[in-house]
């Protein structure tokens, strides 16, 4: 689709960059791929052993598993929850609200962007549902790759400035963090990191700049694709009619008591979590989010076969986390445990090239470039944090810097990469039905305004805090 006169300037840029990315850009498979590939020829390069390489490759490839089926469950509880008829009906009530395309792609922007302040798994299914049931709206001339990528900006740009920023809970919580980082950073309560009145601005000031950017790179109606010319079928989503038992071998799966006894006993489970730690440590862990947004479904469903249907049609939508987090896992253990000549792995020389080169005033402009750089191929915001922490934090301590804004700032950076790497767009891609690439001509415009943004506003406001000496438990 090619932009005319009535799109803004800013819609046909974003346009033509969509158009590049579709014809240019591979599939996430292969885009996760060629990264492999480069980190192996990274560490190469320094000096390391072919086999331990390949060792670190192997070992590294099944280490995301758990994560890698927690975020399966994070699209089939989503679609769950979403498919069972009070949601369903929530959803279409939003999705009556805006009167054309674009401010159909704004809400999403800040139904997406509120919601990864609560919980960013959240935000990337409610976000992505609520695309679908705006593009069964013909009569909006939404573009449906622009909401798609309005509907990432959760995690693309806020998420962890919010209440499930890994890092920030992991410096809060010292039974969390390993003595090798404690013993550096004590204890940052979240006061001195999400909740600075400086956190407040930057999170503002990301959250009105995206939604502008989201409204006006919108397409304009006769330039918009719709979902049909995206290739996907969003007319489907629509509950099945219910089935009778013809059996009496059905008759569990179209009764209420198993699904009242798994949810009596998760409620149990969840009780006790919320009651032996804090709320917002509770609900951030995924498995606890997971568990909750499975039973809640269940219990929307009310009986067996609706569930288990509803399960059916959201399992296809997990295909690209499944295939592509194990390449993610190998990225990561060959770019932290694989060393070269010098003794050191890639990570370790790219962080000490930041470290040695940083004074007082330029460490957040550097700590921030190289956490939006290591990123890119790390991309784990609480895993990433203990490999960073050791110097990042160091350097910190030495350069007499506001530990608890180094924190902020590598959140503020980490979110950066999201917008361009498929890895966390992945369940969200399930959930709409597209490819990266539909996406990423959108989100590389929001990158190039966040890039300078986030770092001349963390230099900015990183100025205005005195140090505090490390608080040791």
């Amino acid at each position: 689709m090619q932009p005319t006169t009535q799109d803004t300037a800013s819609a046909r840029f974003a346009i033509r960059c969509a158009n590049f990315a579709e014809r240019w850009f591979p599939d996430s498979w292969v885009f996760a791929a060629l990264a492999l590939a480069a980190v192996s020829l990274a560490a190469l390069s320094i000096g390391a052993a072919p086999t331990d390489t390949a060792k670190a490759f192997g070992d590294g490839f099944w280490s995301l598993i758990p994560f890698t089926m927690q975020m399966a469950f994070v699209v089939i509880g989503g679609y769950v929850v979403a498919s069972s008829g009070p949601a369903s009906r929530l959803i279409d009530r939003l999705a009556r609200v805006p009167k054309n395309g674009r401010s159909a792609v704004a809400l999403v922007a800040i139904v997406s962007m509120t919601a990864s302040l609560l919980n960013w798994g959240l935000s990337l299914v409610f976000a992505g549902l609520l695309v679908r049931a705006l593009a069964r709206r013909s009569e909006l001339k939404m573009d449906y790759r622009a909401a798609g990528a309005a509907a990432y900006l959760g995690l693309g740009a806020v998420w962890a400035l919010g209440l499930s920023s890994s890092a920030a809970q992991l410096q809060a919580n010292p039974a969390s963090l390993p003595p090798s980082i404690l013993s550096i950073t004590g204890v940052i309560p979240f006061t001195e990191t999400i909740f600075l009145w400086q956190s407040g601005v930057l999170l503002a000031a990301l959250v009105v700049v995206s939604l502008i950017i989201a409204y006006v790179t919108a397409p304009a109606a006769n330039s918009a694709r719709d979902a049909a010319d995206c290739g996907v079928d969003v007319m489907s989503d629509a509950a099945p009619i219910k089935a009778k038992p013809t059996r009496p071998g059905e008759w569990l799966e179209h009764s209420p008591l198993l699904i009242l006894l798994l949810v009596a006993l998760a409620a149990g489970w969840l009780i006790h979590e919320f009651s032996t730690k804090p709320a917002i440590q509770a609900i951030s862990g995924l498995n606890t989010y997971n568990l909750l947004f499975l039973m809640a479904g269940a219990l929307l469903h009310w009986r067996p076969r609706s569930f288990l249907d509803a399960v059916s049609r959201a399992v296809p939508s997990t295909t690209g986390v499944l295939i592509q987090f194990p390449l993610y896992g190998s990225i990561a253990a060959i770019m932290t445990t694989v060393n070269g000549s010098d003794g050191h792995s890639v990570a370790h020389i790219i962080s000490t090239f930041f470290t040695q080169i940083a004074s007082h005033d330029t460490y957040a402009l550097l700590m921030g470039s190289y956490s939006a750089v290591l990123g890119f191929f790390i991309p784990s915001g609480g895993g990433k944090w203990i490999i960073e922490a050791p110097y990042v934090m160091q350097v910190a301590n030495e350069l007499h810097y506001h530990l608890g804004w180094s924190v902020q700032i590598y959140n503020a950076a980490e979110a950066l990469p999201n917008l361009i790497n498929p890895f966390y767009m992945l369940p969200l891609l399930g959930v709409l039905g597209l490819k990266a690439r539909d996406l990423i001509g959108f989100t590389f415009v929001q990158l190039l305004v966040h890039t300078p943004l986030v770092l001349l506003l963390l230099w900015a406001l990183g100025a205005t805090l005195a140090y505090t000496p490390p608080v040791m438990p």
